[in-house]
């Protein structure tokens, strides 16, 4: 057994896989040869998904999988902190690495700093000044106790500075979602494939990519929690279908709100899902998708309608257009640099920003800086000046 303290990498929820599938290489090549233990806290508890994401990220298992589960925001957040401080205890690491903003990143942190362990922030800085979203509470408070904060673009550091951090502990490296990004596109299937897997009963799968398609992605609270409001956007999506077919795989949470989760009688079937097949749509309703599913189809939309942050950055780094559903970003490079428009949820503007770009006058954006495939590298250079020595 490895006598140096690990560093605790931890993942908890699908996001934080993308960015961790690059970190974890360059901790543990021989250039920088940190001693590692990868923690899933389990916040995103679905098997089949969370071993097809590892799967196909070429990440190794967890190390230690604490089971968490779903639960209010204090109910999880409680769990993680409760587990972790375990792990904390058992390996008595050097360091705890934490990445994004959902629950498992500022319950591990908290966790670390309480026990006087340093902790590293991968995608800090960003701000999308909406303390309705716990994300956002989330980023700003793991920001607060991090010894070493890691952004992916310079502004960052000005919101971070804004705030009482001090410039030295925050470095500029780039962003390691597009590491992952660069290292897999070759490996993504071609729409087709991916729609000849998710829809076998149906002949459509070259027919509905052959004139161009575009993509949906939809799960924040706010677009689908209320019924009004998913109704009004999926209404919204279906007319824009009628123009180009739209693929929509469907988010357990959304699928949930359309479908009816099935736990009890009032969560039977909405009605919704009546809009995902009427007359005159091509609004076709796909599975939970894979990473590589996801990449290949994404890399050749026509356009991209998503309320994700990572996808924002995404299509940002492929050039491909991209109207993002909600009233603010926590990502401003994807639209003043990238290939992003922000609308809100208001059908007129989704229409009106979608028929834009389907009559040729969307973004062309450029790569922002450092998205080079290299964050890891960087990160790598930094922690090993640091705890490069036993």
């Amino acid at each position: 057994m490895n006598h140096i303290s690990p560093i605790l990498c931890v993942v908890g929820a699908r996001p934080n896989f993308m960015k961790m599938a690059a970190i974890l290489p360059a901790l543990t090549d021989p250039a920088c040869g940190l001693a590692v233990r990868l923690v899933h806290t389990g916040q995103h508890y679905d098997e089949q998904m969370n071993d097809a994401f590892f799967r196909q990220l070429g990440m190794p298992r967890p190390d230690d999988n604490l089971g968490v589960g779903s639960g209010s925001h204090a109910q999880q957040t409680a769990a993680i902190m409760t587990r972790f401080e375990k792990v904390v205890d058992e390996h008595r690491p050097r360091a705890i690495l934490v990445v994004g903003d959902v629950n498992s990143t500022i319950a591990c942190a908290l966790v670390a700093a309480k026990k006087g362990v340093a902790v590293i922030h991968v995608e800090a800085g960003l701000r999308s000044y909406d303390r309705a979203m716990p994300e956002e509470i989330n980023r700003v408070l793991t920001d607060q106790i991090s010894d070493f904060l890691f952004t992916t673009e310079r502004h960052a550091a000005d919101n971070l500075h804004a705030e009482g951090i001090a410039r030295q502990r925050v470095h500029f490296v780039g962003n390691v979602m597009i590491d992952t990004l660069h290292r897999l596109l070759p490996q993504a299937p071609t729409p087709q494939e991916v729609l000849a897997k998710a829809l076998p009963s149906s002949d459509d799968a070259a027919s509905l990519t052959a004139g161009g398609y575009g993509l949906v992605t939809m799960h924040r609270p706010s677009n689908v929690d209320d019924p009004e409001v998913l109704e009004r956007l999926l209404r919204c999506l279906g007319e824009i279908s009628a123009e180009i077919p739209l693929l929509f795989p469907v988010h357990p949470r959304t699928r949930a709100r359309i479908f009816g989760d099935g736990r009890d009688n009032s969560s039977r079937e909405s009605g919704l899902a009546a809009l995902l097949s009427k007359t005159g749509q091509r609004l076709i309703a796909l599975p939970p998708l894979g990473y590589l599913e996801m990449l290949g189809l994404m890399s050749k939309a026509t356009l991209v309608l998503t309320d994700s942050g990572g996808i924002q950055e995404e299509t940002t780094s492929l050039g491909v257009a991209c109207i993002t559903m909600r009233e603010n970003t926590e990502r401003p490079i994807t639209v003043t640099e990238g290939t992003n428009t922000i609308v809100g949820s208001d059908p007129e503007a989704i229409r009106r920003e979608a028929t834009a770009i389907l009559g040729g006058g969307g973004k062309s954006g450029r790569i922002p800086e450092l998205w080079d495939g290299r964050a890891a590298e960087r990160i790598a250079a930094v922690l090993r000046t640091h705890f490069g020595s036993a």
